[in-house]
């Protein structure tokens, strides 16, 4: 999605800080997140949360990009699952899952989905998650 405007200003929105990792705090508005995907909460493609992404873009993407496009490839320069994007970001997983689906649409970055079994998570691996989250 080709930016309307390239100002860049601060009005809202949402950031991020590639250099150290973190979020930039800046006041969110959901409003202008479901603007951006012009209200549209399901993706283009089916998108599981814990699929993986990653930029397929060699240089940052420029200033006709808008500026959650260029967060999340960005971010994308490693490994990411859509659920870790949604929250370094500090934006609901369904406008993340839009905003990946959009991009792998354009070519700005890759999604390599999960091998899931159809049989679903085995016994073992459940009991492993429900044990992880006694301790927290």
């Amino acid at each position: 999605m080709r930016a309307d405007n390239s100002d860049g200003g601060q009005d809202g929105r949402f950031g991020y800080d590639p250099e150290y990792g973190e979020p930039v705090e800046e006041e969110s508005s959901l409003v202008r997140m479901y603007a951006v995907t012009g209200g549209r909460i399901v993706p283009s493609a089916k998108l599981a949360m814990e699929a993986m992404v990653s930029t397929s873009t060699p240089a940052q993407l420029g200033l006709s990009y808008i500026r959650e496009y260029r967060l999340i490839s960005d971010l994308c320069r490693r490994v990411r699952s859509v659920a870790e994007i949604s929250a370094l970001l500090g934006v609901p997983l369904g406008v993340t899952r839009v905003l990946v689906s959009d991009m792998e649409s354009e070519g700005l970055v890759r999604i390599h989905h999960p091998k899931v079994d159809a049989a679903g998570p085995g016994p073992d691996l459940l009991e492993r998650v429900l044990s992880g989250l006694d301790q927290i």
